[in-house]
């Protein structure tokens, strides 16, 4: 049970009484940065779904032994949201050397993708709202955030899109 709360909480920070979420999205950035610019954004993605597998099965555990349906202090979905989102922003091609130059993009990028994931997670708009308040078990608690990953994802490609095509970069 001990390593399936540092699991479900991501290493505790889900203790946070201030902003779990946001507490627990910004411990995840920095290692899902990191499995980003050293192994790829498919490395990334392929680790969000394999999480997102185990968490789903954890958090049923979790809900059978406390009765608690989406208890705030679990905040693996927020690594999951966003992990998704990072692997999803990327357009295009950057390495170590190159990471804070602004025609790579991939900073702004990054910045995006935290920015959007927080405002889809804590706005819940659309399909995002609805499966949070209608799915039930690991899947409730899971789906809100995959979706909002995803939307982030694409909201920061787009707009990083937009900025090169505008000429004020690049």
């Amino acid at each position: 049970m001990k390593f399936q709360w540092f699991f479900l909480t991501v290493g505790y920070s889900g203790l946070s009484p201030k902003a779990p979420g946001t507490v627990g999205t910004i411990a995840s950035l920095p290692l899902g940065v990191a499995i980003l610019l050293y192994f790829g954004p498919q490395t990334l993605f392929l680790a969000a779904l394999l999480i997102t597998l185990i968490a789903i099965k954890s958090i049923n555990t979790y809900e059978a032994a406390s009765n608690n349906h989406d208890d705030q202090r679990i905040v693996i979905d927020e690594l999951v949201g966003l992990w998704f989102a990072l692997s999803i922003a990327p357009g295009v091609g950057f390495d170590m050397a190159t990471l804070m130059q602004w025609n790579n993009g991939i900073a702004v990028q990054i910045a995006l993708s935290f920015l959007f994931f927080r405002i889809y997670d804590i706005k819940k708009p659309s399909i995002i709202g609805r499966i949070d308040r209608e799915a039930k078990g690991g899947i409730g608690v899971m789906g809100d955030d995959i979706i909002a990953g995803f939307a982030a994802g694409i909201t920061a490609a787009i707009i990083w899109q937009a900025i090169l095509k505008s000429g004020f970069i690049g």
